[in-house]
């Protein structure tokens, strides 16, 4: 009798187990075919009404394999000839429509400023993967070199949050003169145990820490001491890993930083000007026309 009982409790167990297998295994498939919804949400952001067609900035549409994608390239404030640009790729619940009011300081810096959009956000075709994003941003990257007022030998790459993983992907296969990684993780799998799935069902890795590992040139990596998005610990990862690189630490969380925007443009200037990419005659008319302003 003992012994019966023994079986029974063994089976019953086995069905406990079997039971708690079943669901974790349909927890995880069901991540696996909503993370994209869950990493790129799209449909949570409001698409504006207006379209940029600003006399200060210009409207290009890039061809890729998903369809067509929208960008706005704003030159910079002066005719300076043959200038340096930077590339912008922004967070995953976010528009390019957000940000050229933010980031127009660099083109009194005298640097052209392109904002990518990314596949099936805004007004552009397509669905958003690190793929799809990948290719969109070869396509801005080599419209934007064969352009007559751009040095294609000072282009700089900027990205923030998700945005950090579409400018490491494009940096491991075009050259750039610099990197700016604003509130940027080390790669997407590094939080699939916050989700208690295996890292190899992660289809959208964007490996950045390898990508930095392996860059050349100065990397500026900016984070929020208090972000608990993608914590601390992801930038302190990627500074050590650059060869060339430079932190700065903010007092703030994830969607607050920078704290300051007047701080962040004396830092980001004098990233720039030690890099290479502009000068001091750049930089000090930069800060006139910000005076000005």
């Amino acid at each position: 009798m003992p012994a019966n009982r023994q079986v029974v409790k063994v089976h019953f167990l086995l069905k406990i187990a079997s039971g708690i297998l079943f669901l974790y295994l349909a927890y995880c498939c069901l991540l696996f075919f909503f993370q994209r919804h869950i990493l790129f949400p799209r449909y949570q952001i409001e698409a504006p009404s207006e379209t940029g067609n600003n006399a200060d900035q210009e409207k290009i549409w890039l061809s890729t394999n998903y369809g067509d994608v929208e960008a706005w390239f704003l030159p910079p404030g002066q005719d300076h000839g043959r200038s340096p640009a930077v590339i912008f790729a922004h967070g995953n619940a976010e528009l390019i429509d957000f940000w050229p009011e933010d980031l127009k300081k660099f083109t009194t810096l005298g640097i052209g400023l392109l904002l990518v959009e990314y596949p099936g956000y805004g007004r552009s075709e397509g669905t958003p993967s690190q793929r799809s994003i990948g290719q969109a941003f070869l396509a801005a990257y080599d419209a934007l070199v064969a352009r007559e007022d751009v040095d294609p030998s000072r282009i700089v790459l900027f990205g923030r949050s998700i945005g950090g993983g579409a400018v490491c992907a494009l940096a491991a296969k075009r050259p750039s003169a610099a990197l700016i990684l604003m509130s940027t993780f080390t790669g997407v799998r590094s939080f699939a145990s916050n989700f208690l799935i295996p890292r190899f069902l992660v289809l959208d890795p964007f490996d950045n820490l390898s990508v930095v590992g392996s860059y050349p040139g100065p990397v500026l990596i900016i984070h929020g001491k208090n972000d608990s998005l993608i914590p601390y610990k992801h930038a302190l990862a990627l500074h050590h890993a650059a060869q060339q690189g430079q932190m700065l630490t903010y007092d703030c969380r994830h969607n607050d930083c920078p704290p300051s925007w007047d701080t962040f443009w004396q830092n980001v200037e004098s990233f720039l000007l030690n890099a290479g990419i502009i000068d001091n005659s750049q930089e000090k008319r930069g800060r006139l026309q910000g005076k000005d302003g």
